[in-house]
């Protein structure tokens, strides 16, 4: 099986969001299950300096009427011997930010990513490497099922496009429609009513889409919106395949940021990390009392305005609050003012930091994702490897991986109100404090899970071969 996987983002390289490390990540798990695979990407600004890099071919890549000249550069994903081909174009990719500055899209995104589209269809030729699947991610690569139609790329290739979060669904002004390129009945799968819909297009033109938890994939099919009826279409040809996580980055046992390593079998350094957060961020000095951790774009999404609209409860049950993140003004704001109405209980720190990123997850007893929607969550797969019991509510990916009740690791939450969130965490307050034995086993049935990107990777290896059958 030959598959070529395309995206924007793959950390380390270029990232922005969690894209990046499903690019990195799932590739090499593929690889290892006997897959040969490879890698797409734009050539930004930085990212040749961080890899050993050869030309390997020049291609012509049409992006409207014009054809754009494309160095081809190889190089492997790094840790990995996955092939990795940059798309290299200085005046679409060499630029201060991946999609855009001050917030926004630069203006010529819809070139951009048709450029990267229909130029990574023409590197399986160039290279002499012929794939039977091409596995686009997002919607700046939803172009591609709909050029395979058109009759780009190797000839008899099947598409695969994943939706990571169907917020992005890369919208552009009708007046644009000429830059694709695409045949004229092509473009009616772009067009929605006053706009070009890329992603649109990808659910409609793709032989099969996937998104990155079963839960979200129910829940995008019943959701309202302006692709409700493209995915009810194509409800038969949707799956939903779980995250994984980097087992090796994130365990508590050899993580080099934390203030002491510790296993399930040996939960001491997880108390010695507790006490070192606790300090580090102004805390109140006091094991009994349960730290709860978020680590947080703050954004609506996320869940922090039921957070700050039911913050005195919260802070009633006796917790301390530990956010790490960025994001809105409104929400920064709303958490600094929360951490001076409640110093030594309450402590925020605007911006990120890897390092304490991991000590978050070690040092705290409790994690809070009480998102709005969440298509698969990863913070929550981290704190049950660390033993950081996720309070969560029950939407996309975190209904998947957390649960509450017999043999649970978490407590859940389905309505999105605060009083439902300061229920839950209730729940786990009055656990922590008064049955240990039960919290324990909580904890145990968290850091025992498999969240390893094998198995993932096994679930989109069944995937590309149904596909491979059906051509």
């Amino acid at each position: 099986m030959k598959v070529l996987m395309v995206g924007a983002e793959v950390a380390p390289l270029a990232k922005v969001g969690g894209l990046a490390d499903v690019m990195a990540a799932l590739p090499p798990a593929l690889a290892d299950l006997g897959v040969e695979v490879a890698v797409a990407m734009p050539c930004y600004r930085g990212v040749r300096e961080q890899v050993d890099v050869r030309p390997a071919a020049t291609i012509v890549v049409p992006v409207g009427e014009q054809e754009i000249s494309c160095t081809v550069l190889e190089t492997r994903l790094p840790g990995s011997e996955v092939p990795l081909y940059l798309l290299s174009n200085d005046p679409y990719f060499d630029r201060p930010q991946i999609y855009g500055e001050g917030g926004g899209d630069y203006p010529d995104s819809l070139e951009r990513f048709t450029f990267l589209s229909r130029g990574a269809l023409a590197v399986p030729e160039a290279v002499g490497w012929i794939p039977q699947v091409i596995h686009a991610h997002d919607w700046h690569t939803a172009l591609i099922p709909l050029f395979v139609r058109a009759g780009a790329g190797p000839s008899g290739v099947r598409s695969m496009l994943t939706i990571h979060n169907l917020a992005h669904q890369g919208t552009f002004s009708l007046e644009q429609e000429g830059v694709t390129g695409l045949p004229g009945e092509l473009r009616e799968y772009i067009k929605q009513e006053d706009q070009l819909n890329l992603l649109q297009g990808g659910i409609k033109g793709s032989d099969m889409i996937t998104t990155v938890s079963p839960t979200y994939a129910r829940e995008i099919l019943e959701q309202e919106g302006r692709l409700k009826e493209a995915l009810r279409a194509r409800a038969q040809d949707l799956f939903g395949v779980l995250n994984g996580i980097d087992q090796h980055t994130w365990d508590p046992e050899a993580d080099p940021y934390l203030w002491e390593p510790y296993s399930a079998d040996d939960l001491s350094g997880k108390a010695v990390n507790k006490a070192s957060l606790q300090r580090v961020m102004g805390l109140e000095d006091d094991p009994r009392r349960p730290v709860v951790g978020m680590v947080t774009r703050l954004a609506e999404q996320k869940g922090l305005d039921l957070v700050l609209e039911e913050l005195d409860r919260l802070m009633g049950l006796g917790i301390q609050l530990v956010v790490l993140g960025t994001g809105e003004p409104r929400y920064e704001q709303g958490l600094q003012e929360a951490q001076a109405r409640f110093p030594g209980q309450i402590a925020v720190f605007i911006g990120f930091s890897e390092p304490l990123a991991h000590r978050v997850e070690a040092g705290s007893d409790m994690f809070l994702m009480p998102s709005r929607f969440e298509p698969c969550g990863l913070n929550q797969l981290y704190s049950l490897r660390y033993g950081t019991v996720p309070v969560v509510r029950a939407t996309g990916g975190l209904a998947d991986t957390v649960r509450e009740g017999q043999a649970g690791n978490g407590f859940t939450f389905a309505e999105y109100r605060a009083e439902a969130l300061a229920a839950a965490l209730e729940r786990a307050v009055e656990v922590y404090r008064s049955e240990q034995p039960r919290w324990n086993d909580i904890v145990q049935q968290g850091m025992r899970g498999d969240y390893s990107w094998r198995r993932s990777a096994e679930a989109y290896l069944k995937l590309y071969r149904r596909l491979a059958r059906e051509s």
